[in-house]
């Protein structure tokens, strides 16, 4: 395996440039996983859903803080699976322990979502 060289550092508005770079690549990578996927679904059946019983602008701005923040930690699920993937490429016990604890952060959060979007819909 070549060894590749760490790039230079930028500053200033190249820093933020590459930034962004950097995010539209993470969002490339986690639309390969299934996961992220439906939930982008579900968002969009979330926001029709919320068109059509008339949310007010509040309620679609929580909504929004809530998709974003579940998919924020999906990214970082993603990651750590990842990480723990070539940490430990065999089967060990804090490997499966790390990936079922991001995946429940996930879950926490697709509930908690669901639970707002309940009471949005139903009340």
């Amino acid at each position: 395996m070549q060894k590749l060289e760490k790039p230079l550092r930028k500053s200033g508005v190249a820093h933020f440039i590459a930034a962004a770079g950097y995010s539209a690549g993470g969002a490339r990578r986690l639309w390969r996983e299934s996961a992220f996927r439906q939930e982008v679904i579900a968002l969009a059946i979330l926001l029709a859903l919320f068109a059509a019983v008339g949310a007010s602008l509040a309620e679609f701005l929580g909504l929004a803080i809530l998709s974003l923040i579940v998919l924020a930690v999906e990214a970082l699920n993603t990651a750590i699976e990842e990480l723990v993937d070539n940490a430990s490429p065999g089967w060990s016990e804090f490997a499966k322990s790390a990936k079922d604890m991001g995946s429940f952060a996930v879950m926490c959060l697709l509930v908690a979502t669901g639970l707002y979007a309940g009471w949005v819909v139903l009340f």
